[in-house]
């Protein structure tokens, strides 16, 4: 069959030849694992009660199966670098990739700044030792949290990999031997048998779903590093296999575990995973549950951390690959030589990170305030949006790329990409207008929303907030895409070539 060129440009071949291949299939799952799984939902899935555990299963088998099969099928046959930007591209163009790009990528760097650095925070002053909001204490900590996240993203993969690695297996240990101890409370205190109802209604559904596809994502993240990886044609399905099952489990059993032990009024949903941990010890280690406690606490950051390293280390490379190629800033391409790491994206996702922050902490009651929240949702829903783009692009290659060898192809064929493409954009379709427009669905269902108890502000403030918040990201893609013009003009053509890129010959 005749080869299928593709064009990139002369940047991106000097740039590629910078990367180091370093990811086994032993660290693509953890890596994966580390960015499916957060401890920081867990919380409020157990606050549904079993109507939540529920919903967690459905979308187990609806979402999370299909895209684990389009994203395994992808990312085996199109193995270049910044693989989710690459496909879009493919796919749509190049545009749409630099759009998709830039929403992906700007996510975590304000989600660490924001929720994952005020919960650490959170959980550090409950547990071990007290920080007063907005104290200079405050801002040291939050800026100490993110710039580990961003030195872990920073230094070379052959090493930084194995921060994620501790981080997977981190949430092992800390989810085991949490669910063991509620198994041991419950056995001591009495079951709880599952306070509340089973049957799903439509206000959970509209609640809840939207924060389980936040979590429930991931598996295309590798691919941002995909020509660091040994054999990603071979290990790329393998490991999205491997780490979704035990990704799920993760978050199955300890919610199981919650719901078979605790009494729902001690389940909430702002304290979570933590205020568990907290019941569950007093009521099985006695005097050793404060110390305990203190260990579980500092594991629980460890683990916030490293889910914020994760999605640094995939997202940047993503965003410095549509730099190289012509769809962003030019500055932003440039991998460093001895490190092999996109360091200028890495320090850009750091200072854009504490700027949020201290934003936050200064002008914002320590990101309490009820505008900065809606900012902030949406900042960190623009994932969800990217999905858009990404999620559609199995199927699309299916048609324009069919030459291109598939180690790895959908079990049921066309149809079933068809399926699972319909299947993950119906789930990501209402993910985003869930974050767009909050409320809007709950009354066409005749769901009781109570829109300024929510958000605290009014619709029209929610709306001017958060279209213009989508819009200014939007503009900064647009803008960056704009001052690459000059590179998009020395253009390369590639051969792909079972999955890879390589100079077309010539």
């Amino acid at each position: 069959m005749s080869a299928v060129t593709e064009q990139t440009t002369t940047f991106a071949l000097e740039e590629k030849r910078k990367l180091i291949k370093s990811l086994r299939r032993f660290d693509m799952v953890f890596f994966s694992i580390c960015a499916f799984v957060g401890l920081d939902t867990l919380g409020t899935v157990a606050s549904n009660g079993p109507e939540g555990f529920v919903w967690l299963l459905v979308t187990a088998v609806l979402f999370v199966a299909p895209y684990m099969l389009l994203m395994a099928e992808v990312g085996s046959a199109f193995t270049q670098e910044g693989g989710p930007y690459e496909w879009t591209k493919m796919a749509f163009g190049r545009f749409h990739g630099g759009i998709a790009a830039i929403l992906y990528w700007v996510t975590n760097p304000l989600w660490v700044g924001g929720s994952l650095a005020f919960t650490a925070v959170a959980a550090w002053s409950a547990n071990v030792s007290s920080i007063g909001n907005g104290t200079a204490g405050d801002y040291v900590f939050c800026l100490v949290f993110i710039w580990i996240s961003i030195g872990v993203a920073i230094i070379s993969l052959r090493y930084g990999k194995w921060i994620p690695n501790a981080g997977a297996i981190l949430r092992a240990v800390v989810l085991g031997f949490f669910s063991l101890t509620m198994i041991i409370y419950g056995a001591k205190h009495g079951f709880s048998s599952f306070q509340g109802h089973w049957s799903p209604t439509r206000t959970v559904f509209f609640g809840l779903v939207p924060v389980l596809l936040f979590n429930y994502v991931g598996f295309e993240l590798q691919n941002g590093a995909a020509e660091e990886m040994e054999d990603p044609q071979r290990d790329v399905p393998l490991s999205i296999l491997r780490s979704g099952i035990t990704g799920v489990l993760m978050y199955v059993v300890p919610v199981f575990c919650i719901l078979l032990v605790l009494p729902a009024s001690k389940v909430t949903n702002i304290g979570g995973f933590i205020d568990a941990v907290t019941v569950a010890f007093q009521g099985v280690y006695g005097g050793a549950a404060h110390a305990l406690l203190i260990v579980m606490t500092l594991c629980f950051i460890g683990a916030l951390i490293t889910s914020g390293a994760v999605w640094m280390i995939g997202s940047d490379r993503i965003q410095a690959v549509a730099a190289y190629d012509g769809s962003f800033f030019p500055f932003f391409g440039v991998f460093n030589r001895k490190l092999g790491t996109p360091v200028r994206v890495n320090v850009m996702s750091g200072v854009v990170s504490s700027i949020f922050c201290i934003v936050a902490l200064a002008a914002f009651d320590a990101g309490a305030n009820a505008k900065f929240y809606v900012v902030l949702t949406i900042a960190i829903t623009t994932t969800l949006i990217s999905y858009l783009w990404i999620f559609p692009t199995a199927l699309k290659l299916r048609y324009t790329h069919p030459h291109v060898y598939r180690p790895y192809r959908h079990p049921w064929g066309l149809a079933g990409i068809w399926a699972s493409t319909i299947l993950v954009m119906f789930w990501i379709a209402l993910g985003t207008w869930e974050g767009l427009f909050p409320g809007t669905l709950e009354r066409l269902f005749g769901v009781s929303y109570d829109f300024h108890g929510t958000w605290g502000v009014s619709r029209g403030t929610f709306e001017v907030l958060t279209l213009g918040t989508l819009a200014v990201i939007i503009a900064f893609g647009i803008v960056g895409y704009f001052f690459a013009s000059a590179v998009r003009r020395q253009t390369a053509s590639v051969v792909v070539d079972d999955g890879v890129t390589v100079p077309a010959s010539g």
